[in-house]
């Protein structure tokens, strides 16, 4: 099994990088391999609204950039982790671009995450977390993947980069998110062929405007 993990920072090797790096250990103990990618360094537009990713069927989104590939590594994997820092008590903008084009392009191209295991993980200074926390969430639960648990909301505190390592109640919540994350992943591929997943269904949309 593998798991890919998208960092959302800026720095390659700030918090959000530890916190990442905190679940992946307790996943590479159960050897399951985890590649992270860096995306809040680069320069990724937003999502132009324009469906072409519905009409052509393609696992691709209509600007041409490394987010196509990235959409190609969530297909492959068995288990995402998603983390970002706090910007304004939100995700960082570059990792929400990718994450808008990324798990759409995914849901209206035959739902390709569903029932993967993700994992959000945030890095914060002070306040902010659980916004930011939530809106990470959503992206999971809106493609149908099945998400771990911690004992606590998988946030981290920190200000410069490996501060984070200093904040022992929130390494405690990284670690115990990664044995779960690997526990739920063993489960769902031991069920594989014993227990029948529920059939997809399609999606059904409408609004209050009449």
């Amino acid at each position: 099994m593998k798991v890919v993990a998208f960092n959302g920072s800026p720095n390659s090797e700030g918090n959000t990088y530890h916190a990442i790096k905190m679940v992946a250990e307790e996943l590479e103990n159960k050897d399951i391999k985890t590649e992270i990618i860096q995306v809040g360094n680069k320069e990724i537009r937003g999502c132009l609204s324009c469906n072409k990713c519905v009409k052509n069927q393609n696992e691709k989104c209509i600007i041409d950039d490394q987010v196509n590939d990235w959409i190609q590594k969530l297909k492959e994997s068995d288990g995402i982790i998603i983390g970002s820092p706090v910007h304004y008590a939100a995700i960082a903008g570059t990792m929400k671009s990718f994450l808008d084009r990324a798990f759409y392009v995914a849901s209206v191209n035959g739902m390709m995450l569903r029932h993967k295991v993700g994992a959000p993980v945030v890095a914060v200074r002070r306040s902010g977390g659980m916004p930011t926390f939530n809106q990470l969430s959503n992206y999971i639960n809106y493609s149908e993947m099945m998400m771990p648990t911690s004992n606590y909301w998988s946030v981290i505190h920190g200000t410069t980069p490996g501060e984070a390592e200093k904040d022992e109640e929130g390494k405690q919540i990284m670690r115990i998110l990664g044995k779960n994350m690997a526990y739920l992943m063993e489960v769902m591929e031991n069920a594989e062929g014993e227990v029948e997943a529920p059939e997809a269904e399609r999606k059904k949309l409408m609004n209050f405007i009449r």
